[in-house]
């Protein structure tokens, strides 16, 4: 039992990848860029979205098809379609798959990341789902549907969250606004655009810091748990 005491199960996060590109794509990009030490500390599932691409993937010729979407939107990315069915989609996943900890987005999977913790917390999203504690959102942004936006960032994103900001990234302005509705966030920043970053020297301590945090936490529930069932 002592020595189990201070041992706490990997955090565990879904996830999400980016529009018109699939799981195998995400898990590629994440497991090629990112150094053994962090891949250590976290177990991530990578699925497909639910709906094949309906148009040109931009990754085309770097990484091989199928590729898929959460949901589709217009040109000013205010009207969304099929979006209730990627959301009844994740938490699908969620329930099933879970229990998870926390979610981790890319791009379209960064957008939905960010935003779904206010969802659920407004009811409207993964109410069956177990609560979203923690969120590593790279190139990320606010939704732009003004009803769903609503929901989402008001009251501010309680989570924990960190954060990866390309200095090139055509998406920075908006995933700066992203980080002003968030109550705890780590900022780390890169070089590189709309991408899955390796790491510099601080950013990688930040990273290792961020999951050094929620392994303590879940630690701290495990044990609480523990005393609970011998106190029952």
């Amino acid at each position: 039992m002592g020595s189990e005491a201070g041992i706490a199960r990997k955090p565990r996060f879904l996830g999400l990848h980016g529009f018109r590109t699939s799981g195998a794509i995400l898990k590629k990009q994440i497991e090629t860029k990112w150094p053994k030490s962090v891949l250590d500390k976290i177990d991530i599932v990578y699925p497909d979205a639910p709906f094949p691409a309906q148009g040109k993937s931009d990754v085309e010729g770097i990484f091989d098809p199928p590729y898929y979407e959460w949901f589709q939107f217009n040109k000013e990315f205010t009207t969304y379609t099929n979006f209730d069915e990627g959301l009844a989609y994740i938490e699908d996943i969620l329930i099933r798959q879970g229990p998870f900890d926390g979610l981790l987005g890319f791009s379209q999977g960064a957008i939905l990341s960010g935003g779904l913790p206010g969802l659920q917390g407004k009811g409207v999203a993964l109410t069956k789902a177990s609560k979203i504690k923690y969120l590593i959102i790279i190139g990320g942004a606010k939704f732009r549907n003004e009803s769903v936006a609503e929901k989402a960032y008001s009251p501010p994103i309680q989570c924990p969250s960190v954060h990866f900001l390309g200095d090139n990234d055509f998406l920075k302005p908006y995933g700066l606004e992203l980080l002003e509705s968030c109550v705890d966030p780590v900022v780390i920043q890169h070089p590189k655009g709309h991408t899955i970053p390796r790491f510099d020297e601080k950013g990688l301590e930040m990273m290792l810091s961020f999951l050094e945090r929620i392994q303590e936490d879940i630690l701290s529930e495990d044990e609480g748990k523990g005393e609970n069932v011998l106190e029952a």
